[in-house]
């Protein structure tokens, strides 16, 4: 045996007895456990579940420490983390349905994961996409179904994900308030640097001109369409079913002096109306789900004039997939992030000309990074405003992400698109890197 596999036992034993002690709620307070004094001992078929459960992921070089300090780890490389599970009740929930409860046992501090937690999962990641199918994962799959973005869902679905404090957002985003992937032209950008970047970026790859007019679908806090108006000259209407964010947005538009040329719209994208010459959307998609797009599609042909155009950036996946039921159920309801192939009906019903497509998906992950360690630095703080399993579930999921990313298993799309038959395009991309 190893000196860190020793270690990692003795830390098992040591900080986290729970038979006797129980695990503490989120206050500190011991939280007695169901199982008797005698669930200490192991059982065979325990060992032999948690094995096969490693190897049905493609033995991903990690570890399980149990409850009595075994551990198990049927990787042939070292394990880069452990998931230390503090009770017999929480492996099994997790051994059973994984995609949901290990996120719940997480945030209840049920388990806990020894090592760098966005390496852990990253591994979990490029494992289990080598890794075959099976009837089981297909199953919960089909059990855990996302929440339906109708115009009363997808409201409510914003509202609980958006509507939940700006200043919990202010605490680890940019500046900006920013909440999408930014764009590192030098990787030793800062985070305001890159998300700047990002937008004159995408205000490039429209080709904007002063007196244009501009739709934004899904404007976040504001900061790109201030910008439009600001630094490019148009005007913009911008539509958002974000309470909390429009009202933001129209607090910064009156302090600037643009609110003559920005309007900030409370309403749903379905509800849009009038002509524009160009479409942005940023980070709106992944809410919109597979099933409207074509809804979507329609809405974009009824606003854009005969030479209109637009971007749409969104977070997008290589095969179709549902969204992990626990970042569903428990920070993300409605979010669904499409593949290339499924975005097409945004287009080709309508006659819409693609004209680039780019994937950000390292950039995405670096954006994630910054995010992660600011929400790190600020976790206290959070904790006051909310409490330690918020703390845990927020954790969980900004490492997740960034190791979804990292790991290919989620992908950064940006795609340009035109009317059909619209020449007044550039001839290259040289303008993009000016």
């Amino acid at each position: 045996m190893s000196p860190n596999r020793q270690s990692t036992r003795a830390w098992a034993r040591k900080s986290h007895p729970p038979l006797r002690h129980g695990v503490k709620d989120a206050s500190g307070r011991p939280k007695p456990l169901v199982p008797a004094p005698a669930d200490h001992r192991m059982w065979a078929v325990e060992r032999w579940l948690a094995g096969r459960f490693l190897r049905a992921m493609n033995s991903p070089p990690i570890g399980f420490v149990l409850w009595d300090g075994r551990e198990i780890s049927p990787s042939a490389q070292a394990p880069v983390a452990r998931v230390v599970f503090h009770d017999r009740a929480t492996f099994w929930k997790v051994m059973l349905d994984p995609d949901l409860r290990f996120g719940d046992a997480y945030s209840d501090g049920r388990l806990d994961v020894a090592g760098d937690l966005v390496v852990f999962l990253e591994a979990i990641h490029r494992a289990r996409a080598a890794a075959p199918d099976t009837w089981s994962a297909a199953l919960l799959r089909g059990l855990h179904r996302g929440q339906a973005n109708t115009l009363h869902g997808a409201r409510d679905n914003i509202h609980r994900h958006y509507d939940i404090g700006d200043d919990f957002y202010r605490l680890w985003l940019d500046g900006e308030m920013l909440y999408s992937g930014a764009y590192f032209a030098d990787a030793a950008m800062t985070l305001e640097d890159a998300q700047r970047a990002k937008l004159h970026y995408v205000c490039r790859k429209l080709w904007l001109r002063p007196g244009e007019t501009v739709v934004e679908v899904g404007g976040g806090w504001g900061a790109l369409a201030l910008l439009l108006a600001r630094d490019y000259g148009v005007t913009v209407k911008s539509f958002n079913i974000s309470r909390s964010q429009i009202a933001w947005a129209r607090r910064r538009a009156k302090a600037e002096g643009l609110d003559s040329r920005v309007e900030f719209v409370e309403d749903d994208y379905r509800n849009i109306t009038g002509r524009f010459d160009a479409l942005v959307s940023l980070g709106m998609l992944e809410h919109v789900g597979a099933r409207y797009y074509r809804e979507f599609g329609r809405m974009m042909d009824r606003c854009l004039g005969p030479t209109g155009r637009g971007l749409i950036q969104s977070i997008g996946q290589d095969q179709p997939t549902n969204t992990n039921p626990w970042i569903e159920r428990r920070i993300f309801p409605g979010a669904y992030p499409p593949t290339l192939r499924e975005m097409t009906d945004l287009f080709e019903p309508w006659r819409f000309s693609v004209l680039d497509v780019e994937n950000l998906r390292l950039h995405y992950a670096q954006t994630l990074r910054h995010w992660l360690q600011r929400f790190e630095a600020s976790a206290g703080r959070v904790a006051e405003m909310f409490d330690a399993r918020f703390v845990r579930a927020w954790r969980l999921y900004l490492a997740g992400s960034c190791a979804a990313f990292a790991g290919g298993a989620l992908q950064l799309f940006q795609v340009v698109f035109a009317r059909q038959g619209v020449n007044d395009i550039p001839s290259t991309r040289a303008r993009l890197y000016a």
